[in-house]
């Protein structure tokens, strides 16, 4: 039974899409009490089947609108909810280490090896979705801070598993975010932030700010996500490496691009061009982190050319996501249909439907191939897009298609 409303409860709070944090609310609220004897982790809790609501039960059918009979009966088997941080770690500050470490004693040997599945994480990424990679990637997340808890090492070997840390809370938030569990992945990300501070390591800290920034920039919240943006690049300091410095650069042109203002527009073009700049500067004599390989002229052409469609640039946007698109790796659907849904739209301002069509169309055939919610959303943007054009015979023969396909009869 216990299994049963930890399951029903995740579903229907899901349904109405709120955070744990927000049914326990709703349920202090319904139960008249003062203060919050019911928290996000007791809402954790319930939903993993660690602890049965029992004198609850009552308020949170309340909350939920529900009668308490349905939070006790058995569903049908669905698709296995995407786990949650909370699920993964202990509770308390979970870098905290454990005051008598039972664990055996670990060298650099075990830090490299976490660092080459640190690594096999994001190549994975770069082919596979959120959806597929959610699981692995919060197991991998668990293993190290345990270790990073239990275990007894020295000093260095100690703040190298908090840089692994850092690192793992970086490509996991990412992948958080592309399964669209936002909220989890800020909680990664904020873990990851405080791990890369206690490890001193700077450039890292930049880097886990600057995605949780983006994330921001992409989820209405502008002005956090400009502002956290700002201080990502600005704490990372001049000592950043090149590559980084390009990319935190990136991040706050993007920001000020999603702020909206006229001012703002500027302030973007000036970023886009500093990040040029500071990755002219790098050279094969300098160390960049090995989570940077991604970065690169490719890379700052797309924001580029994204940050203009976003400006409704067109005859900028075009010409630059052509001339990247043609080179780029087929293997990586997820990122070529983001790329493609940008051209769409720029495709699209430029008066062009019929060729905006064809493109969504290829977003639509690699979509039905990832199980990313940023691809679903570009594709939302896209059609919303396009609907402008529905007279035109090939955009209304899309859209309706589209509307078989999700709405079959």
């Amino acid at each position: 039974m216990g299994s049963s409303i930890g399951a029903n409860i995740r579903h229907l709070r899901e349904q109405r899409g709120w955070s744990q944090a927000r049914l326990a609310r709703e349920v202090c609220q319904a139960a008249r009490v003062c203060g919050e004897p019911v928290g996000r982790q007791e809402v954790s809790r319930w939903e993993t089947g660690k602890r049965t609501p029992r004198e609850w039960l009552p308020f949170l059918a309340t909350a939920l609108g529900v009668n308490v009979d349905a939070l006790g009966a058995v569903q049908k088997p669905t698709e296995p909810a995407v786990p949650t941080l909370a699920e993964f770690l202990p509770e308390g500050d979970p870098l905290s280490p454990l005051e008598c470490s039972t664990g055996r004693r670990i060298g650099m040997g075990t830090v490299n090896e976490l660092q080459q599945r640190v690594h096999g994480l994001r190549l994975a990424d770069d082919v596979l979705a959120g959806g597929d990679l959610i699981r692995p990637a919060l197991r991998d997340l668990r293993r190290t801070v345990k270790l990073y808890r239990e275990s007894s090492h020295t000093g260095e070997v100690g703040r190298q598993l908090l840089r692994q840390i850092g690192e793992l809370a970086q490509i996991a938030g990412w992948i958080a975010g592309d399964a669209g569990q936002h909220e989890e992945a800020e909680r990664i990300y904020r873990l990851g932030i405080s791990a890369a501070h206690q490890a001193e390591d700077h450039t890292l800290a930049g880097n886990l700010a600057g995605s949780l920034a983006y994330q921001m920039s992409n989820t209405g919240r502008e002005t956090e996500g400009l502002a956290l943006a700002r201080a990502a690049l600005n704490d990372a300091g001049t000592e950043a490496p090149p590559k980084a410095r390009a990319l935190y650069l990136d991040r706050v042109a993007w920001a000020h691009t999603k702020s909206g203002s006229a001012a703002d527009e500027q302030k973007a073009m000036r970023a886009l061009g500093e990040a040029e700049q500071a990755l002219s500067e790098d050279d094969d004599g300098i160390e960049s982190p090995a989570y940077l390989y991604w970065v690169d002229a490719g890379e700052l052409k797309v924001m580029e050319s994204r940050v203009y469609t976003e400006l409704h640039r067109p005859l900028r946007a075009v010409p630059l996501l052509r001339k990247v698109l043609d080179g780029y790796d087929a293997t990586h659907a997820r990122e070529m249909a983001l790329y493609l849904s940008w051209l769409a739209v720029a495709l699209a301002d430029a008066n062009e439907p019929e060729e905006a069509a064809a493109v969504a169309e290829r977003v639509i055939s690699l979509g039905s191939d990832t199980s990313s919610k940023r691809v679903v959303e570009r594709l939302r943007v896209i059609l919303g897009r396009l609907r402008d054009f529905a007279d035109v015979p090939a955009v209304a023969a899309l859209l309706a298609e589209h509307q078989r396909a999700t709405n079959p009869v």
